[in-house]
């Protein structure tokens, strides 16, 4: 008989965030529902939909107050999150990483036989043909959008000539729908200079706007003109090709958006940690290493010791070091650590514990943590 074992929370509802086990990840949920708001009150009145990235939250419960909102839908990075939203109620989904290979396509297939509204993005007539052989006869018709390189280097077809191309040929492939396009400006996402941002920003986007005219000439319908995250969907609005941006950290935000974009999105997403150890002047430790922030983009930030540095110290353990003199915090204390990238931080975790001015209103679970396939 198979055991089956569930994460052990670390609290429960009606309890101070202070009674809380740790290492865990505490949500303002105010902060977080105001940034929710700035951002749709942001985008209101405006032709640009809002469809969120949830590649960040990982959360059914999250999506759900985006939709609330008035999202268009929502985002996911990978075929096994689009599931779990799936499963959770959500319909209308954008899986943003292309899918390939036999097993992908048959697991992508079975979902729309209950889903029918997931679309995916290709940027080959290979993946194109073969979603097209393996909907034959079963009563599905897969939506794509053709991802097209705006910069990013990474994934996407080129832009002009290529994607047309791409687009035709798919155009004749009866079994499938083919929505629009995606062009994806991540690599902006980070710079700090607001006028350079969007200087490059317009570059990337001109590209975009470039390719759907050209693709438009030829009769072919483009529905949905997707880009834009965090750090760019206010310039990418003003392209006049775009149709949705898909901004995902503006929830939660992070250091280094902070850093790139100010104070717009309020911080509302802390790592919780209690100090274990003060082994001498201006020094202690914490139970947060690596298991508990990544530091793909650095180390995380005290939220509220100012004059503080954290460094992770190990898997398990986080030092905290004064700039000079003492440290006002004693053994056994909680603090609270900004990570530096929350995708990858949230990722460590099992569950939110969502407060109201320090009271756990709700707990939920990051039911797409660790879902990369």
């Amino acid at each position: 008989m198979a055991i089956v074992t569930q994460p052990v929370l670390c609290g429960k509802v009606g309890q101070s965030i202070d009674e809380l086990d740790t290492p865990c990840l505490v949500v303002d949920l105010d902060i977080a529902e105001a940034n929710i708001s700035t951002l749709f009150s942001t985008f209101k009145g405006k032709k640009v939909a809002v469809r969120p990235h949830l590649k960040t939250a990982k959360c059914p419960e999250f999506a759900k107050l985006f939709l609330a909102a008035g999202a268009q839908g929502v985002c996911v990075s990978k075929l096994s999150e689009a599931e779990v939203m799936a499963k959770a109620g959500i319909s209308d989904i954008l899986i943003t990483t292309e899918i390939a290979g036999n097993i992908k396509i048959e697991r992508y297939l079975n979902l729309l036989a209950g889903s029918p509204d997931v679309k995916v993005v290709v940027d080959h007539i290979a993946t194109a043909k073969a979603l097209n052989e393996g909907a034959r006869g079963r009563g599905v018709k897969p939506k794509v959008l053709i991802e097209i390189n705006v910069g990013q280097d990474r994934c996407g077809i080129a832009p002009g000539e290529p994607a047309l191309e791409l687009a035709m040929q798919i155009s004749k492939l009866s079994n499938l729908e083919l929505l629009g396009v995606q062009g994806y400006e991540g690599h902006l996402q980070h710079i700090q200079d607001t006028n350079e941002r969007k200087k490059c920003c317009e570059a990337a986007m001109a590209k975009l706007n470039s390719t759907v005219e050209l693709i438009r000439s030829k009769g072919i319908k483009l529905t949905i003109v997707t880009t834009g995250g965090t750090g760019t969907c206010e310039f990418c609005a003003e392209c006049s090709a775009v149709t949705e941006v898909q901004p995902g950290s503006f929830v939660f935000m992070d250091k280094a958006y902070g850093e790139a974009i100010g104070t717009k999105y309020k911080v509302a997403l802390t790592v919780l940690a209690t100090v274990i150890s003060t082994p001498a002047k201006g020094r202690a430790v914490i139970d947060a290493g690596w298991k508990s922030l990544s530091i793909d983009s650095g180390p995380a930030k005290p939220a509220d010791l100012y004059g503080v540095a954290y460094t992770p110290a190990g898997d398990e353990h986080g030092h905290l070091k004064a700039e000079e003199g003492n440290l006002p915090i004693d053994l056994g204390d909680k603090v609270k650590l900004i990570p530096s990238h929350i995708d990858t931080t949230l990722n460590l975790h099992d569950h939110y514990y969502c407060h109201r001015k320090n009271k756990i209103v709700h707990i939920w679970e990051i039911a797409g943590r660790g879902k990369v396939q």
